[in-house]
């Protein structure tokens, strides 16, 4: 039995706070789109209080992403995975390069297109240099 909030709520929690900075949203205004308090989107936002499925894809338009979104690298947070910060160090997600990164990444329409720059990106950061750079 897991005590406090599940590690998935709280991942789930942190993309909608990490997705709503980078729109330049206020809990307030987050709030005010899905009809539920900046206190409610406090809590959502920590995990204390699951997201429903009709609110969570209601969130995935409002803060213009697929609802994949908020479970990407969810699997990270089961036991036996090793934290991505002990892997890549920590303040990565924090730092304002990285959520540049992730907003262009998102405001590419084409999910093919998607699909190809994050293949681009895993065959650079191997260290195959393949484009000569």
């Amino acid at each position: 039995m897991i005590d406090g909030p599940d590690p998935i709520d709280i991942h789930v929690g942190q993309r909608v706070r990490a997705r709503r900075k980078m729109l330049g949203l206020s809990q307030t205004q987050l709030g005010q789109e899905l009809g539920v308090t900046f206190q409610q989107v406090q809590k959502y936002e920590r995990g204390t209080n699951r997201i429903g499925s009709s609110r969570l894809f209601r969130m995935s338009s409002t803060l213009d992403v697929p609802v994949a979104y908020f479970f990407e690298g969810a699997e990270t947070k089961l036991p036996g995975y090793d934290s991505i910060e002990d892997i890549v160090g920590d303040g990565v997600f924090d730092r304002e390069e990285t959520q540049e990164l992730v907003d262009a990444y998102y405001r590419i329409a084409d999910p093919r297109i998607r699909k190809k720059v994050l293949g681009l990106a895993r065959l650079l950061s191997s260290g195959v240099d393949e484009y000569g750079m």
